[in-house]
C-alpha cells in the first residue's frame, strides 16, 4: 500500500511478518501478506529443506507409533479462496498434495511419484544425494538413464557408466544401461496416470500425469524426500477442434501451437522485448483425446521449447489402458533381464495393475480459468509447419520455405517413435539412386532398433547410405556427433538453437515424414510434392504406425510370464494408491 511515511538511511524499520506490516516510529510504512504461512515454519526450521525433511520424519515417526497427524506444522497447498473450478494440472497437483486442487501462485509440496535422472546431470544429482545423507529413495520410483553420453563417452563418462548404476540401485532406484536409449522413452513407460513427477532433463514432460523438470539439486531432493517444493504456475489452454487433414502429422500440430500463438500476438520471435505467453506457465492441451500415449508425448515433449513449466494432455481412458497393459509386460521383462531395483519395478507394476482395476482419468472443470486460451481448428491446417533456423518459435508453413536446399537430415530424438522410422524407410526404399543428402538415423530405444532391424528397415537405411547411430540422443544433444559446419539441416529433434547441431548450421525442425522426403529431394519440397509422397504413406498407415505394444511381442510376453509380483509389493502398492 502507498504510504506518506518516508524512509531514510539509518532509520530503524520494524517488520511484523505475522501482522503484515512494516513500521517506523509506530507509523505504518507498508503493509504486505506472505504467499504462504509455511514461510514462517521455514524460518523457524532454518530453511525450506530442513523443514520438509523434519516434517517428513515427524510424519513417519508418528505413523509408526500409531499417532494421529500433528497440527504443529502449517500445511502447504490448498487454496484459501474458493475456486470456480480447477484445470487438469491443478487437479493432478492437488491430488499429489491431498487436496482437491491447487490454484496458481499457491505454494505446495506435491508428492513425487516418478523421478528421472540422466547422465550429464546424474553425477551432480549423486553428489546432492550424498549431501542429503540419502541411503534410500522416498519417491516411489527413481530412474537413471545414460542416453546423453553412451554413444561417444569421454573417460569421465566411462567412470560414470561403471559407478552410477550401483549407486542408484542400492538406494532402491532403477538404473538403465548404456545403449538402452533415451530417458523419456523409458520413463514414460513407468508412469502412473494423474500423478506428479520431475526429472533432471528439460524434456521430462509426461504424456500422462504431469512433470515439473528441475535441476540436479531439486531432482535429488525429490528422490530423497518424495516431495518437491512448487509455486503453482498459471496455465495456458490450447484447444484443438476439427479433423486432421491428409498429410498433416502430429509434429505439425506441435509447431501449430507457436504458429497460432504468434498470429494472436501471444508470442514473438524477436529477442528484444520478447513476448511468450507460455513461459513459466503450464501448457494444457485438449481436443485430441484419442491420441496414443506415444503420440501425446510429441506434444508434451515440445512444451519445453515453449519454455512452459509443464504440460498436461486430456486423453480418453482407452489409449492409457492400452499403454499400461503394454508397459506392465515391459517392466516384467526388465526384471527378468536383471534390471534393478526389482522390488521397485514390482511395486510399480502392482500400482499399474491397481489403476487398471478402476481406470478413471481426471478431467478439467469447465469453470477452470486460464491465463490465455488458444483455439486451433485442424480443418484449417492443410500443410506442414516447420520451425525455421534457428529458433523453435519461428514457425512457417512449408509453402513459405519450399525450395530451400538441404545438406543433412536427422531422424531421431525423443520426438520420434517406431512408426516414424517405418514411414521414413518406406519412402526411402522407393528411391533407387544415392541420396543427395547425408542422412542420420538414431532410434529412441534399443527395442525400437531391434524391431526395425528385424523388419528390414536397417537394411533400407544402410543401402541408402544412412549413418545409423546408437539409440539415444545423438545429434539432438549437441555434445556427441555433429553436422558439418555451416550446413543446412532438417531435423526431427527437439530444438534448433544456434550451433546446437553443428557450428553455424541452419536447422529446420519438422516431422520424420517431411525429413525423409527432403532427404530424397535434396530440398524442402513444395506442398504438392510432399502430398504426392504422403499419399503412399497414408495408403499403408495401419502397418506403418504400429507402436511397440510389448504385450503383443512374444519375446517380451514369454519373459514377463516368468515374473511374479510378491504379495509384499502388492500391499505396498495398495498403500501408496490410497
Amino acid at each position: 500500500v502507498k504510504s506518506k511515511v518516508e524512509m531514510n538511511m539509518g532509520d530503524v524499520i520494524t517488520i511484523m511478518p505475522y501482522a503484515g506490516k512494516a513500521t517506523k516510529d509506530g507509523k505504518v510504512v507498508s503493509e504486505f501478506s506472505v504467499k504462504s504461512k509455511v514461510l514462517f515454519d521455514e524460518v523457524r526450521a532454518g530453511g525450506r529443506i530442513p523443514l520438509i525433511i523434519g516434517r517428513g520424519i515427524t510424519a513417519k515417526a508418528r505413523e509408526s507409533l500409531g499417532l494421529p497427524e500433528t497440527d504443529v506444522f502449517e500445511v502447504p497447498g490448498g487454496s484459501e479462496s474458493q475456486a470456480k473450478g480447477y484445470s487438469l494440472a491443478q487437479k493432478m497437483v492437488g491430488k499429489a498434495c491431498g487436496v482437491e486442487g491447487i490454484l496458481p501462485n499457491t505454494y505446495c509440496e506435491p508428492k513425487m511419484t516418478t523421478v528421472g535422472s540422466q547422465d550429464t546431470t546424474g553425477p551432480m544429482t549423486r553428489d546432492e544425494l550424498r549431501s542429503l545423507a540419502c541411503l534410500g529413495f522416498s519417491a516411489d520410483l527413481v530412474m537413471q538413464s545414460f542416453c546423453h553420453t553412451s554413444a561417444y563417452p569421454k573417460p569421465v563418462d566411462v567412470v560414470t557408466h561403471a559407478t552410477l548404476p550401483d549407486f542408484i540401485r542400492t538406494r532402491g532406484g532403477v538404473s538403465l544401461r548404456p545403449g538402452d536409449g533415451i530417458i523419456h522413452s523409458w520413463l514414460n513407460r513407468m508412469l502412473i496416470p494423474d500423478t506428479v513427477g520431475t526429472g533432471g532433463d528439460s524434456h521430462t514432460r509426461f504424456p500422462v500425469g504431469i512433470s515439473f523438470p528441475a535441476g540436479s539439486g531439486l531432482v535429488a531432493f525429490a528422490g530423497a524426500t518424495g516431495t518437491m517444493p512448487l509455486d503453482m504456475p498459471e496455465s495456458v489452454l490450447v484447444r484443438f477442434s476439427g479433423e486432421m487433414q491428409p498429410g498433416v502429422t502430429l509434429r505439425d500440430l506441435v509447431q501449430a501451437i507457436p504458429y497460432y500463438a504468434k498470429q494472436e500476438g501471444l508470442l514473438t520471435v524477436e529477442k528484444a522485448n520478447k513476448k511468450n505467453v507460455f513461459s513459466g506457465r503450464i501448457l494444457e492441451i485438449e481436443g485430441l483425446p484419442d491420441l496414443k500415449c506415444e503420440q501425446a508425448f510429441e506434444l508434451s515433449d515440445a512444451s519445453a521449447e515453449r519454455s512452459a513449466a509443464g504440460c498436461t494432455i486430456q486423453l480418453n481412458e482407452e489409449p492409457v489402458i492400452e499403454y499400461l497393459q503394454s508397459n506392465i509386460v515391459m517392466l516384467k521383462w526388465m526384471i527378468a533381464e536383471g534390471y534393478g531395483s526389482a522390488q521397485t519395478l514390482e511395486r510399480r507394476i502392482a500400482r499399474m495393475e491397481q489403476w487398471l482395476d478402476n481406470p478413471v482419468l481426471m478431467k478439467a472443470d469447465k469453470e477452470a480459468e486460464y491465463a490465455a486460451t488458444i483455439e486451433i481448428d485442424l480443418n484449417e491446417l492443410k500443410e506442414p509447419i516447420l520451425a525455421c533456423p534457428n529458433d523453435p518459435d519461428d514457425s512457417k508453413l512449408l509453402s513459405e520455405v519450399a525450395g530451400t536446399g538441404i545438406d543433412e537430415v536427422f531422424i531421431g530424438s525423443c520426438m520420434t517413435n517406431i512408426g516414424h522410422f517405418r514411414a521414413a524407410g518406406k519412402l526411402i526404399q522407393q528411391f533407387q539412386s544415392p541420396l543427395p543428402t547425408k542422412l542420420w538415423v538414431a532410434p529412441p530405444t534399443k527395442m525400437d532398433e531391434a524391431k526395425l532391424i528385424e523388419e528390414g528397415y536397417y537394411s533400407i537405411f544402410g543401402t541408402a547410405g544412412a549413418r545409423t547411430e546408437m539409440p539415444g540422443c545423438s545429434l539432438c544433444m549437441g555434445n556427441q556427433a555433429r553436422v558439418a559446419p555451416k550446413s543446412t539441416v532438417i531435423s526431427t529433434s527437439t530444438r534448433n538453437f544456434p550451433n546446437r547441431l553443428g557450428q553455424g548450421a541452419d536447422v529446420f525442425l519438422g516431422s520424420a515424414e517431411l525429413a525423409a522426403i527432403t532427404a530424397i529431394e535434396g530440398q524442402l519440397p513444395t506442398p504438392e510434392v510432399y502430398q504426392s509422397y504422403m499419399a503412399k504413406v497414408n495408403s499403408d498407415a495401419a502397418d506403418t504406425y504400429r507402436y511397440l505394444n510389448f504385450d503383443e511381442i512374444t519375446e517380451f510376453v514369454d519373459k514377463a510370464n516368468s515374473v511374479e509380483i510378491s504379495s509384499e509389493m502388492m500391499d505396498a502398492a495398495k498403500k501408496l494408491q490410497n
